[in-house]
């Protein structure tokens, strides 16, 4: 079996790490407390053993409260979520809107080409007309505000106007259907839903309508009191509604915005752990659940990130791509506190093309760019080479171009090495591990360490991250992969589950598998030698023929070779009910203009037989014409490896492509589609 470290390679130094913010709060740390903290190990060390810390990044990031607090933590509802700093007043909000003036805070743009600028001035006084109306509209602390939004400015305002308030606030992205909005919205009940009317993506207009009303008609029976249309995302017109639609207790985003009195911009001084964000999970097979986060939580692991991992100022610009309804929206928002501009984007990546969209990140001078494997991969697929010194026709120069965050799958070494060399040798490539369930990171970046190829650079200040095996003990430091878990509380632990009122859902998601300890739910692997971690995908998901414990990353990894033919790939465990042990089933998505074939397979077992071992090998590699997604861009490895071993289940509103679904069900009666050598049978290739 081969090394797991083979390729773990120093592909990034920092350049003066002695200047970098994470050291400087280092040095700060080290003069406040009379402590010798050498690096940035030790002062993770000293993190995870001291909640004295947490009064330090309070002090060195700067929030803005009415009301100190009496102490760091105490004892919580539930025993597994403590609560922090009792007795601070502050208001997240006010924390975001700190800067005022003409600097540029936020650039909305669209797929269209449309760009539009606001000043911090101009989103504040945007706040202020908003939470006017919401006042005026009766919306009070601990009320809920929903929206179905694009990730353009109406998002950020109605979230900020929200906060000020000290109500909750839960986005959607416009792409989800309408059970995957009410399996959200109903456990929820919210007083105010604003509503997408029209979108635009990817080059194609589809009218919401339809799905707003009916969405409105199912919570307007549940105690909402108010339904605001938002304009065309297209046109920024109002849209007519047909006369034989009804959506009840409806108005024009205008006409909500007249309602207002003028009244000035208040801040409710409410406690750290005031609830504020609702965030849900995949919940690709089930209902979703309904996850609660602090206002003060959110603020304090954002702050944390934006100002000692991306080290951000007023001259950067903060672009991560993503959804309203992802996570990463919401880590995006907070860099506004940083003073940094932020860029809410509303689009395909992809269209008209990958260049495009290259050249708007060079034209917007961006610092930070946060994306995806998934849209590495389509760019190195397509021979692609953004930086336009290394290629023949010029792209881009991302000369302000710092930092790349990667998240939501596992970015495997090959990609890591292409990634760092199409975009330059001084971009810092930084991978993280997460999650909704936080919404924060539990292994990120670390600007004063190296960065090597394959492995996540560090822990997270703050979060005490190990590695257990089966019977829950520690083997981070020899080198086995394990479950990922944190044995000691943070500020971002979840308040809890809607409609959790004991507890039971949190704890049975979480800490069950080791009792009193946070599971997060990923299989992971510490390099003892560099300290550095490789994600190997979601532990449900991970395989185990005959025994041998491996994450489907350690697959993926090695397709990496074949992606000028490969435009997507799924790798998925399947043990039916009659089988005595486990197989691994691969499925091959064919990019344009290749084709699957007897030869192709050879080459792809040969390469993972020698790359990992021959029981890495997969039973069976199958063509398959299209793979599922989360409608946060998740490939969904366990539906499918549910479906192949004989599940039927009804896929939820967050896959955004649930028909892709039923390709599977043939694979669990492989004994009737494949023939003596494992190959599919003509007629099941229809």
């Amino acid at each position: 079996m081969s090394d797991l470290f083979e390729h773990s390679r120093v592909i990034w130094r920092p350049t003066q790490p002695q200047f970098t913010p994470v050291e400087a709060f280092r040095r700060t740390i080290n003069h406040k407390r009379g402590l010798h903290l050498k690096n940035y190990h030790d002062l993770h060390r000293y993190s995870v053993e001291d909640y004295g810390f947490w009064e330090d990044l309070w002090q060195y990031i700067g929030v803005i409260y009415s009301v100190p607090p009496e102490k760091i933590i105490t004892e919580g509802r539930f025993k597994e979520i403590p609560t922090w700093f009792p007795g601070a007043r502050l208001n997240y909000a006010e924390n975001l809107l700190c800067h005022d003036g003409d600097a540029i805070a936020v650039t909305a743009a669209r797929e269209s080409g449309e760009i539009t600028h606001y000043s911090f001035r101009q989103l504040r006084n945007m706040v202020r007309d908003m939470a006017a109306a919401m006042r005026v509209n009766g919306l009070q602390t601990g009320d809920r505000v929903a929206a179905v939004v694009t990730n353009h400015i109406s998002a950020l305002v109605i979230a900020l106007s929200a906060a000020s308030i000290g109500a909750m606030y839960s986005s959607t992205a416009p792409d989800m259907g309408t059970k995957g909005i009410l399996d959200r919205y109903t456990q929820i009940k919210p007083k105010l839903y604003f509503a997408e009317t029209e979108v635009f993506y990817a080059g194609k207009t589809t009218n919401l309508i339809g799905r707003v009303a009916e969405v409105a008609q199912k919570l307007s029976s549940m105690g909402m009191q108010k339904v605001i249309l938002l304009p065309s995302a297209k046109t920024g017109k109002d849209l007519r509604i047909p006369n034989d639609v009804k959506i009840p207790n409806s108005t024009t985003l205008s006409g909500f915005l007249a309602t207002g009195d003028g009244r000035p911009l208040t801040f409710e001084q409410l406690p750290f752990n005031q609830p504020f964000f609702i965030l849900f999970s995949s919940g690709t097979t089930g209902p979703p659940k309904c996850i609660i986060h602090s206002a003060g939580g959110v603020l304090m692991q954002g702050k944390k990130d934006s100002l000692l991992t991306y080290q951000h100022t007023r001259n950067d610009t903060h672009f991560q791509y993503t959804t309203t309804g992802w996570m990463m929206w919401n880590s995006m928002i907070v860099n506004l506190s940083s003073g940094t501009r932020i860029i809410c984007y509303d689009g395909s990546p992809f269209h008209p093309d990958i260049k495009t969209f290259l050249r708007f990140i060079d034209d917007q001078r961006v610092t930070f760019f946060g994306t995806s494997p998934r849209w590495l991969s389509e760019l190195r697929g397509q021979g692609i080479k953004p930086l336009a010194l290394l290629s023949k026709v010029e792209v881009a120069r991302f000369e302000s171009l710092r930092n790349m965050f990667i998240t939501g799958a596992v970015l495997t070494p090959p990609m890591f090495e292409w990634t760092q060399q199409a975009f330059g040798p001084d971009v810092h490539l930084i991978s993280g591990s997460g999650g909704t369930d936080i919404c924060a990171g539990f292994v990120s970046g670390a600007a004063s360490l190296p960065v090597h190829a394959g492995e996540l650079q560090a822990k997270s200040l703050g979060m005490k991250v190990q590695v257990f095996d089966f019977n829950g003990k520690n083997v981070e430091d020899k080198g086995e992969p394990g479950e990922l878990v944190c044995v000691r509380p943070h500020p971002s632990l979840p308040l809890g589950f809607w409609g959790d009122e004991d507890g039971t859902r949190l704890r049975a998601s979480y800490f069950e598998m080791f009792p009193g300890i946070w599971r997060q739910g990923d299989f992971i692997v510490k390099n003892p030698k560099t300290q550095g971690f490789i994600f190997l995908g979601r532990s449900d998901g991970v395989l185990n023929p005959s025994g041998v414990r491996m994450g489907s990353a350690e697959i993926y990894s090695v397709l990496e070779t074949f992606s000028t033919e490969l435009e997507d790939t799924l790798c998925v465990a399947q043990r039916r009910p009659e089988d005595k042990d486990e197989r691994v089933l691969l499925f091959l998505k064919m990019r344009s203009g290749h084709q699957f074939t007897d030869v192709l397979v050879e080459r792809i077992r040969k390469a993972i037989r020698e790359a990992r071992s021959p029981r890495h090998v997969p039973s069976f590699i199958f063509p398959i014409d299209d793979i599922p997604y989360t409608v946060n861009g998740k490939k969904i490895e366990i539906a499918v490896k549910q479906i192949v071993s004989g599940s039927t289940l009804k896929p939820s509103g967050t896959v955004a492509n649930p028909e892709s679904l039923q390709l599977y069900y043939k694979f669990r009666k492989l004994e009737d589609i494949v023939d003596s050598k494992g190959r599919l049978k003509a007629k099941a290739k229809l």
